[in-house]
C-alpha cells in the first residue's frame, strides 16, 4: 500500500462537483482578477478568523512582505523571529530592506522560545513576528506584552495555522496583523498559490491593499509605488468551496494525531507536544530521532510519504550567511533540524493506512 504525505486527489474527488460547478462559473463570467468572488472569500475570512479585516493577495510570502510595507519597516530596522521554519519569513524582512533577528525555539514545540525575545531586542527593533509552526500558535500573550513594553508590532506568521486557537481566538487574531498562506499543502489550499491578511487596524489593511494593487485606489491614479499580488478569482471560488469544510478537516488531522500518539507512545520517537492554551491544527504531524535519515529511508522503501522539516535552520541558510550567525549561536534550532521529519496525517487518512505507517516504523527499530 502507497500512502502519500498529503492526499490532494482524494480532497478534490470528495468535492468534486462543487469545485468543477465554481470553476465553470468563474471562467463563465469571464470575471478573472478581483470581482465577487474575492470580496466574499475576504468577508469569509474575517468573519472566520474573527477580525475586522481580510485582504486578498497573490501568496503567503507576498502577505508577509505587504504587512511589512504597511508598517514602515524598511533599511536599518529588525525584525525578532524565528529559525525554525520556511524561508519566506526571512526572506519578506529582507525584501523591504530590514535585517531578521533569530531567537531560539522551544525544543518540543519549535515554536519561538518567549524566553529569550525580549532580550534580542535592541534600538533598531520594530516587530516581532512569530510563527505558528506546524499548526500550533505561538505563546502569544506574553510576546505582545513584551511588544506593547517596548513599543514594537506583532505580526503573525500564520500560514500553517488557520483555524488553531490560543486562549479561545483564532489565529489571525493574535496581534495587529497576521499572514495565511494557500499553497495547495495548507490546511486551507487553492490550486495555485494565494494568501491573505488579517487586521483590525483600518490603515495596515488599506495600506495592504493599496500596495497589492500596484499603489492605486483609482485605476490609473498611482500615489506610490506597489507591486501586483492580487488573488485569481479562480482561487478564491476554490476556496469558498473549501472553506466550509476546514473545521472538519481540521478535526480529522487531530483524530489521526491521536491514532499516532497511541500507537507509538512506548516508541523511541519524539511525538508532538500540545500546549494547553489552544487547538492545534496539525498542518504537519511531527516526530523526531537521531536516526531520522535512516527511518525516512525505510518510510520510503515501504511506500510511506515523509519528508524532512526544516533539514537546515534559517540562520544557517547560505543565502542569510551576512547576517553572521556562528554554528552553535542557536543550538536548540540547530540539534532539531537533523532529527524532525512528517508523518502523514492528512484529512482522511484511515486507520489502516496509519497502521501501515506505524509498521513501517517499528519495522525500522523506532
Amino acid at each position: 500500500m502507497s500512502i502519500p504525505l498529503l492526499d490532494l486527489k482524494a480532497q478534490y474527488l470528495e468535492l468534486k462537483d462543487e469545485l468543477d460547478s465554481a470553476v465553470g462559473d468563474v471562467m463563465s463570467s469571464a470575471g478573472f482578477i478581483g470581482g465577487p468572488r474575492v470580496r466574499e472569500l475576504e468577508t469569509a475570512i474575517a468573519e472566520y478568523c474573527g477580525t475586522k479585516h481580510a485582504v486578498a493577495c497573490g501568496n503567503g510570502t507576498d502577505a508577509l512582505f505587504l504587512i511589512l510595507h504597511a508598517l514602515g519597516i524598511g533599511k536599518g530596522d529588525e525584525v525578532i523571529t524565528t529559525p525554525f521554519t520556511f524561508i519566506a519569513t526571512a526572506e519578506a524582512i529582507a525584501h523591504v530592506g530590514a535585517t531578521p533577528v533569530f531567537v531560539d525555539i522551544e525544543p518540543d514545540t519549535y515554536n519561538v522560545d518567549v524566553s529569550q525575545v525580549e532580550a534580542a531586542i535592541t534600538e533598531h527593533t520594530r516587530a516581532i513576528m512569530p510563527v505558528h509552526i506546524f499548526g500550533q500558535c505561538a505563546d502569544m500573550d506574553p510576546i505582545n506584552e513584551i511588544a506593547k513594553r517596548h513599543g514594537l508590532r506583532v505580526i503573525e506568521d500564520a500560514c500553517q495555522a488557520i483555524g488553531a486557537t490560543y486562549e479561545g481566538k483564532r489565529a489571525g487574531s493574535l496581534a495587529d496583523v497576521a499572514a495565511f498562506s494557500f499553497f495547495p499543502s495548507k490546511n486551507l489550499g487553492c490550486a495555485g498559490d494565494g494568501g491573505i491578511i488579517t487586521t483590525d487596524d483600518d490603515e495596515i489593511a488599506a495600506a495592504c491593499r493599496k500596495m497589492a494593487n500596484h499603489g492605486t485606489t483609482v485605476k490609473y491614479y498611482h500615489d506610490t509605488i506597489g507591486v501586483n499580488s492580487r488573488l485569481d478569482a479562480l482561487q478564491a471560488a476554490i476556496l469558498l468551496v473549501k472553506l466550509p469544510h476546514l473545521n472538519r478537516w481540521n478535526a480529522e488531522r487531530r483524530a489521526a494525531t491521536a491514532v499516532y500518539d497511541e500507537l507509538l507512545a512506548d516508541t523511541s520517537l519524539g511525538l508532538p507536544v500540545t500546549r494547553e492554551y489552544g487547538e492545534h491544527v496539525y498542518h504537519l504531524y511531527i516526530v523526531r530521532s537521531p536516526e531520522r535519515d535512516r527511518i525516512m529511508d525505510a518510510l520510503k522503501a515501504a511506500g510511506v510519504g515523509t519528508a524532512a522539516y526544516y533539514p537546515v535552520p534559517l540562520h544557517r541558510q547560505e543565502a542569510l550567511g551576512h547576517l553572521g550567525y556562528a554554528e552553535g549561536s542557536l543550538p536548540v534550532a540547530e540539534a532539531a533540524c537533523p532529527q524532525t521529519f512528517a508523518l502523514p496525517a492528512f484529512p482522511g487518512i484511515t486507520r489502516e493506512q496509519q497502521d501501515v505507517v506505524v509498521a513501517a516504523l517499528l519495522e525500522a527499530g523506532v
